[in-house]
């Protein structure tokens, strides 16, 4: 089929794409520092608290390094039950899309694929450090974007009447 507008000649179509090029752990800590106490039954179910971060970083035209960075722990000290540090980490291509967009799709739809296999990673080490495993909940990214995107305004807002 052709394309009447080019003369003919077949149009060629910049589709906005996005490849995954490697995931890797790049940093990665489980501690159970009150074993064996801390693997002993209980009647309560523990406290966990998780955080999360996205740090991009650009490495040519076309590719950026995403750090997925989880840091999760049960208990408050001295009676931590366990504690954990990842960093996920993933290089992705990310190409014909427009200039404005290219931020929300590295902060947003690049963590969004490396998740699942984090939020592996972190279910399997809690498991073999003896606890049940820990199946962290679906994170909204797009929800994390609009939030730190806010912060940074407020920020220069704040810096712009100081």
């Amino acid at each position: 089929m052709t394309d009447e507008s080019t003369g003919g000649k077949n149009a060629e179509v910049n589709v906005p794409t996005l490849n995954a090029i490697a995931q890797y752990i790049k940093d990665f800590s489980f501690e159970n520092p009150n074993a064996p106490a801390s693997l002993a039954p209980r009647s309560e179910a523990p406290n966990i608290g998780i955080s999360v971060n996205v740090n991009a970083r650009k490495l040519s035209e076309t590719d950026y390094e995403i750090d997925l960075v989880l840091n999760g722990k049960s208990g408050e000290a001295p009676n931590i039950m366990f504690n954990f540090e990842l960093v996920f980490s993933g290089i992705f291509r990310v190409q014909n899309v427009p200039d404005e967009a290219v931020q929300a799709v590295v902060m947003i739809e690049c963590p969004r694929l490396l998740f699942p296999f984090a939020r592996q990673i972190v279910a399997d080490a809690v498991r073999n450090g003896g606890f049940p495993p820990l199946l962290i909940d679906p994170i909204d990214f797009a929800m994390l974007y609009r939030q730190r995107v806010a912060q940074v305004q407020a920020q220069g807002e704040a810096v712009g009447t100081a």
